[in-house]
């Protein structure tokens, strides 16, 4: 049994986890995921780099319920921004929606960290969807989870990095630009990383 660090925080939450070369889980191949909660309970993100293949955020308005068809052209720019990513293997008919926190429903939003926040309700859609809401969003199908102890063991085994979040990673319009820029922050290059794991 080890003892927690004093010092830097225990928990992740509120970081981002860049999955490293020796990742075996096809699903987060090269992902990139904000954390966000982690505590000895477990820990739950959503990935924030890989788009959602052939459906747009104005389609999901329709499918939803929350727009009709025939105001789908009608969608202002900031709704017309919104990316609608893979946000996880968990729940993937679930919409999460990670957005500046310059918007918050009471009982349904809860604010994570560096003025990030997680809405899970219609009610944040329907807001973008009339050119409300937040400044900043996305839209996630799912989310990633992991047991109690889980995410530590897979970090230790060299599964994972972790880097502080910022608004441009976590909503930047480049999303496959989002992994190398996420290592960049870390000072390592792409190409330097291998996918054999080892300890120094």
């Amino acid at each position: 049994m080890h003892s927690s660090p004093s010092g830097p925080r225990e928990f992740l939450d509120g970081q981002l986890l860049i999955a490293m070369p020796s990742m075996r889980d096809e699903r987060f191949s090269r992902a990139l995921v904000y954390l966000c909660a982690h505590s000895a309970e477990g820990a739950m993100g959503i990935v924030v780099n890989q788009p959602a293949s052939h459906i747009d955020f104005g389609e999901l308005l329709v499918q939803l319920d929350v727009l009709p068809a025939s105001d789908r052209i009608l969608l202002p720019p900031r709704a017309g921004n919104v990316k609608v990513l893979k946000g996880g293997p968990v729940e993937t008919g679930r919409g999460f929606v990670l957005h500046s926190s310059d918007y918050f429903i009471e009982n349904s939003t809860l604010p994570i960290d560096n003025g990030i926040c997680l809405t899970a309700s219609l009610d944040i859609l329907k807001a973008i969807a009339v050119g409300g809401g937040p400044a900043s969003a996305v839209l996630a199908l799912g989310y990633a989870g992991w047991a109690p102890g889980q995410l530590e063991n897979e970090i230790q085994a060299n599964g994972w990095l972790h880097c502080p979040a910022d608004p441009e990673l976590v909503f930047g319009a480049v999303v496959e630009a989002k992994y190398d820029l996420a290592l960049r922050k870390l000072g390592v290059h792409p190409g330097m990383l291998s996918s054999e794991a080892g300890h120094a």
